[in-house]
């Protein structure tokens, strides 16, 4: 059963405020469709992952996903069922997940839930009971409603790729006010499965500080600290943070020998409990001969990000006499920012001597410490 998910990332957000539509502005430091793509391609139940956009929202989407690809980017049409359609039509799934950029938190068990109830029903939704009063509003209150009959449908909402499809190519009535109620129409029985308070939608301004509330309610701080040392070569270009320095040597070693980012990538794997770069990146492989260790902070990253972490903050210290690496200090942090999709205000990067006190102090080699603070 090959299962793709569709996000939904079309509209113009007006209601939420901000320079940008809600589904490219930040919550926590990455915008909300990038989450919502995070979430659902850490699923191993998830084959691929589509993003519906707007027409002229190409350039948002490339610089809110920060490097990280997708499997497909379809236009969009002027109401969110047209634009799920235009989704529907281009991918190619037995089963599908259709989700609301807006919603960017998204447990991994609901998904669970959502696949395992697709076993035995043409869709599924996920579902949280309501716990207010509810009353007709008639210029004063009302009547009340039995809330006991009533549940908030949330997304994802899951179906069978050809059920789906269908019910969106028939539907002929007012706008839908999302796809179970097309599936419904169709005939399609759509099981309830339960949902999570972490996927409310965000609308207005407010929800941005209530969803940042409740991913913290969620999240355990953890550090990690990295180390590396390698020895100066003559002959070798001399990387740093990222960054090519001019200098008279380089650092010798399997890789490109670049200590910051070797010392980052172990204070990450630390944070996740997750072994060092060694266990990852073997210099026992030819593979990883002379490669740049860009590589290993992406993976480092992406390893984080799919156990659901954040990266708060990377304080980095490069120890060595020469070169100064005061005149890089802001491309090296420039550079690290760009690797772990974070903001250049959550990288550290320092420099000292060792008042020419052993192996660095006479020159000889370039050690680095690091430490990441993450919540997962």
């Amino acid at each position: 059963m090959i299962t793709a998910a569709l996000i939904v990332a079309a509209g113009k957000g007006e209601r939420a405020g901000g320079g940008v539509p809600k589904q490219f502005a930040p919550l926590g430091g990455k915008a909300l469709v990038a989450r919502a793509v995070e979430a659902l391609a850490a699923h191993p139940g998830i084959d691929s992952v589509h993003v519906v956009i707007g027409a002229g929202q190409e350039a948002a989407l490339d610089a809110a996903l920060a490097g990280r690809k997708v499997d497909g980017v379809i236009i969009g049409g002027a109401a969110r069922q047209d634009s799920v359609l235009a989704g529907l039509e281009t991918i190619t799934a037995d089963r599908v997940l259709i989700h609301d950029a807006a919603r960017p938190l998204l447990p991994t068990a609901v998904i669970d839930r959502l696949l395992a109830a697709l076993e035995h029903s043409g869709g599924a939704v996920p579902v949280l009971p309501v716990v207010d009063t509810l009353a007709v509003h008639a210029g004063s209150l009302g009547e009340t409603i039995d809330r006991a009959t009533l549940v908030r449908v949330q997304t994802p909402q899951a179906f069978r790729h050809d059920v789906i499809l269908a019910a969106h190519r028939q539907w002929t009535d007012v706008p839908a006010t999302d796809d179970a109620q097309m599936a419904r129409a169709a005939g399609v029985s759509v099981a309830l499965v339960e949902g999570d308070t972490m996927l409310e939608k965000i609308t207005h301004p407010a929800d941005f500080a209530a969803a940042e509330a409740r991913m913290a309610s969620r999240l355990v701080s953890r550090t990690g600290m990295g180390f590396d040392v390698h020895r100066l070569e003559t002959g070798r270009p001399l990387w740093l943070g990222g960054v090519l320095i001019p200098h008279d040597r380089g650092l010798a070693g399997h890789s490109d020998a670049d200590v910051a980012l070797h010392a980052v990538v172990d204070a990450l794997l630390g944070a996740i409990g997750a072994g060092d770069i060694g266990s990852h990146f073997p210099p026992s492989d030819p593979r990883w001969k002379g490669a740049a260790s860009s590589r290993f902070v992406e993976h480092a990253r992406d390893l984080v990000e799919a156990r659901g972490g954040i990266i708060d903050h990377v304080d980095v210290t490069i120890i060595c006499e020469a070169p100064k690496i005061g005149p890089y200090r802001d491309e090296i942090r420039a550079r690290m920012a760009t690797l772990l999709s974070v903001d250049i205000a959550r990288i550290s990067v320092k420099a000292t001597t060792t008042e020419r006190l052993g192996f660095t102090g006479r020159g000889e080699g370039i050690a680095a410490q690091a430490v990441a603070t993450i919540r997962s």
